[in-house]
Order: structure tokens, then C-alpha cells, then sequence
């Protein structure tokens, strides 16, 4: 009688301790799966901080990228030293890091284009501006020869250049959204004009004679 009593009551507390075994795995699921079609925006990682449009996150962009695979070449540096840094796969983070960021860049660099569009001078400087970043990045590894003090300088010295063309282009925009509205005023006077011009002549005309 007891052996039959405890036989059920076995096999509920064992079906009852895996049903919550199952709850519990699919509650775990739930919280850790992420949703579904979730996309982190690139701007959070591309240019974090940038509080403006398309331009203002590409200038900050430019030197935060350069920083981050400016940090991977100094690890490579400290792991390897200067001249094995660039051995065999030495330097291989580094320079995926470039490859990377030529990739993850090129959206935000056309958006910026496309937001300068109206200025001329804006567009040359961004594209300036690009083709520096590129030949920085480029140029982040060590060249043979180098003290310790010459390296750190070079590869720091961007950071001048990033600043003064990114100031350019800022002054570039605001001087070329100041003339805007000074142009449409001037088409406005010209239009009145012609439309006093206009009923100035018809009032001057001779009455048509009645046939």
C-alpha cells in the first residue's frame, strides 16, 4: 500500500520538476533571443556623440574610426614590438580594422555629400577631408627607422588635420546658408516691380474703340 501511494507521487513530483525545467529554459530563451529584425543603428558606433545631420556625423566619425584602429595597431605594437609588428599575421587586426572601416564609412560619407550638396566649397573640402582620412589610415604603420617619439607624433598628427578641414567645412556651410536667404529676398523685389511695371502700362494704354 505505501510502495503504491509513493510510486504516483514519484512520477508527479518528477513530471512536475521538468515541466518547470522547460518553463524555466523557455523563459531563459525569451529574455536572451534578440528581436526579431533588431538592427543597432550604425550612427551609435560610427559617430556616437554627433548631435547634428549627415555632416556633423561624418566629421566626428572620421576621427573616431581613425582612434579605434589607431588603438589596435599600438596593441599590435606592445604584443609584437615595431619591427614584427607588420610579420607574417602580426598586423592582421589592424589592417581588418582598416578594410572595416573603408566599408562602414562609405554610407555616412555619401550622406554627407548629399546633405552638402548646395555648397560647392563644403563638397571639395569633404572630399578633401576623405581622401586624408584614407591616406591616414593607411599610413598607421610603423615605417622602419622610426623612434618610438617620431612614430606616436606621425600617426597623432591627424588628429590637427581632421580638425582644421572639418572647421572649414562648418564655416563653409553656415557662410553658404547665410547667402540663402539673401538671394530669395532679392527675387521677391524684382517680381513686385514687374507687376507695378505692368498695371502701370495697361492704365497708360488708349481705351480700345467699341465697333
Amino acid at each position: 500500500m505505501y510502495y503504491a501511494c509513493r510510486r504516483p507521487l514519484a512520477s508527479l513530483a518528477l513530471a512536475l520538476g521538468m515541466a518547470i525545467a522547460i518553463v524555466s529554459s523557455h523563459a531563459f530563451a525569451a529574455e536572451f533571443v534578440p528581436i526579431p529584425g533588431f538592427v543597432p543603428k550604425p550612427d551609435t558606433y560610427i559617430c556616437p556623440d554627433a548631435t547634428g545631420g549627415a555632416v556633423d556625423c561624418y566629421l566626428q566619425a572620421v576621427s573616431h574610426l581613425y582612434t579605434m584602429c589607431r588603438h589596435v595597431k599600438s596593441i599590435e605594437i606592445i604584443e609584437f614590438g615595431y619591427e614584427k609588428s607588420t610579420e607574417g599575421t602580426n598586423g592582421a587586426k589592424s589592417e581588418y580594422c582598416v578594410d572595416k572601416h573603408r566599408i562602414s564609412m562609405t554610407r555616412p560619407y555619401q550622406a554627407a555629400l548629399k546633405e552638402a550638396t548646395p555648397s560647392r566649397g563644403a563638397i571639395d573640402d569633404l572630399r578633401a577631408l576623405q581622401e586624408l582620412w584614407l591616406k591616414s589610415l593607411a599610413e598607421l604603420k610603423w615605417t622602419p627607422g622610426e623612434s618610438d617619439e617620431q612614430y606616436k607624433s606621425r600617426v597623432a598628427k591627424p588628429y590637427e588635420l581632421f580638425s582644421e578641414r572639418a572647421t572649414a567645412i562648418r564655416a563653409e556651410l553656415v557662410a553658404d546658408k547665410a547667402k540663402a536667404p539673401a538671394v530669395a529676398g532679392k527675387g521677391k523685389p524684382a517680381t513686385a516691380s514687374k507687376g507695378k511695371a505692368a498695371t502701370a502700362a495697361a492704365a497708360q494704354a488708349p481705351p480700345k474703340s467699341a465697333n
